[in-house]
């Protein structure tokens, strides 16, 4: 056996990629990175590839991409920046549509096709429910001797704020108990704020971007210089989306303006309510500034001292951690999704209005508290990627032994009845999964059960794909 069959290799399928600056675009992204970087494993990151007029609807700036190999390289270009090691993991392509109605991109086809089956070992499906709602082929835990979900989004709290939310929750709930059920072995929930599943456990498996534990330092430097590091007051970032949290902010900021009468706000962002958020933030008697997106990571953002996140939709918020590794405050409310940054000093959380307003005073009234070398590797991705393998037993795990795992401990389970009733059920989706009307019934996008002749030609995929009826689930 050769040293490449030997190792372990992780496949990380996700569903978004850069240019789009979204959670499941990023911190795969980063994961394969850091997964890889020791050498001991292989490391295959599996994202979207959508035609040219699926990309304008995605991405921004009017970036697009002639090629698959043209967006890898702009992928692999952004994350160098970022990083200080040579990056040591493979890109694949999976084909991709996105659905405007979800501002999501869903898969097309069998997307475990870009996995040759002599080389599946190990799948981390990021987005669980989201990759398998609507898949229509090989069962997941077949393929693969170890599937791995990791729960990045709050969907049933997404969902409730719809027209007839509640029931559509409902449903909802039940579906994803479903499918991750049916296709993962374990599940890492980000926080509780998560739909619980079996088989699951609550773990924080992400990192930050390490330029920001640099322009934390340097502001360290500041501070044991008596320098003022921080000269700008309040601001908030993220997508510019009524559930993103603008709506707790604007809200917050209305009912207590009289309390704050000289808090000045900077809000950042883009998204379909700007201008509805615009109009809201002009109502108010505070100065409430609404400026476009921009990253994080911009030189702008630097000498904000307070950064106010009032959502309870996140699940653990990427620019909560970013502005703790920038040693800024952070005032967001007491809930499960901000758990993990309670061990933080410069968090503070409230639970009401007056919580709030008292928190925003004493924030911008002192400097942020120093963070030790502890706590700012606990913000890293080198913290967050032996987190991961810990609550995943890779290390454990070789490839020899998920190898034999695959032919004796799934297979003799097979005999068992629990076993036969998850077979069935996994067949039931696949039949269910096979039927344009059925799929579009439950959300699928038109003719999205094969890849079209434009994916086919970019994706160099053959054209004479089998019946959707008779493909047989392996």
């Amino acid at each position: 056996m050769t040293k490449q069959q030997q190792q372990q290799h992780i496949a990380i399928f996700t569903t978004a990629s850069i240019p789009w600056l979204t959670g499941t675009a990023v911190n795969p992204l980063f994961r394969a990175a850091y997964l890889a970087n020791d050498g001991d494993r292989r490391v295959t990151l599996v994202i979207p590839w959508l035609t040219l007029n699926h990309q304008k609807l995605v991405y921004p700036n009017s970036i697009t991409f002639s090629s698959p190999s043209e967006h890898e390289a702009y992928v692999r270009h952004w994350l160098e920046e970022r990083v200080s090691f040579p990056l040591g993991f493979e890109i694949r392509f999976y084909p991709g549509k996105f659905a405007t109605d979800k501002r999501s991109i869903l898969p097309v086809g069998d997307i475990s096709d870009a996995i040759p089956d002599e080389e599946a070992d190990i799948a981390a499906l990021e987005e669980p429910e989201h990759l398998t709602w609507f898949h229509h082929g090989k069962k997941w835990k077949t393929k693969f001797n170890y599937v791995i979900g990791i729960v990045h989004t709050n969907y049933l709290e997404y969902v409730k704020r719809e027209k007839q939310g509640r029931v559509k929750a409902f449903l909802l709930k039940y579906l994803n108990s479903w499918v991750v059920g049916i296709y993962c072995h374990k599940v890492i929930r980000l926080s509780a704020a998560t739909q619980e599943y079996p088989k699951s456990i609550v773990c924080n498996v992400h990192g930050v971007n390490p330029k920001f534990l640099e322009i934390g330092l340097r502001k360290l430097e500041q501070q044991k210089l008596q320098e003022q590091p921080f000269t700008k007051g309040a601001y908030y970032i993220g997508k510019m989306v009524w559930s993103k949290g603008y709506k707790e902010l604007l809200k917050l900021l209305e009912k207590h303006q009289k309390e704050l009468p000289e808090l000045e706000v900077d809000l950042y962002g883009d998204g379909e309510d700007s201008e509805e958020i615009k109009a809201a933030a002009r109502k108010l008697e505070l100065t409430v500034n609404v400026y476009p997106g921009r990253d994080h990571a911009d030189s702008l953002f630097h000498n904000y001292k307070v950064f106010l996140n009032p959502s309870t939709t996140d699940v653990v918020c990427t620019t909560t951690a970013e502005a703790l590794a920038m040693g800024k405050i952070v005032v967001c409310a007491n809930h499960i999704s901000n758990e993990f940054f309670k061990q933080f000093p410069n968090c503070r959380t409230y639970d009401d209005g007056k919580g709030f307003v008292r928190a925003t005073v004493k924030a911008l009234g002192e400097q942020p508290l120093q963070l030790t070398e502890q706590q700012r590797h606990e913000l890293s991705w080198e913290a967050a990627t032996q987190r991961f393998i810990k609550a995943c037993d890779l290390s454990r795990l070789s490839r020899a032994e998920s190898n034999i795992s695959k032919k004796s401990v799934f297979a003799s389970s097979s005999i068992s009845m629990g076993k036969n009733l998850e077979d069935m059920s996994a067949y039931i989706h696949f039949l269910a999964s096979g039927f344009e009307a059925s799929r579009t019934a439950f959300g699928a996008i038109p003719g999205s059960l094969q890849p079209d002749e434009e994916l086919c030609r970019d994706l160099g995929l053959p054209l004479n794909t089998p019946s959707p009826n008779t493909r047989k689930q392996d």
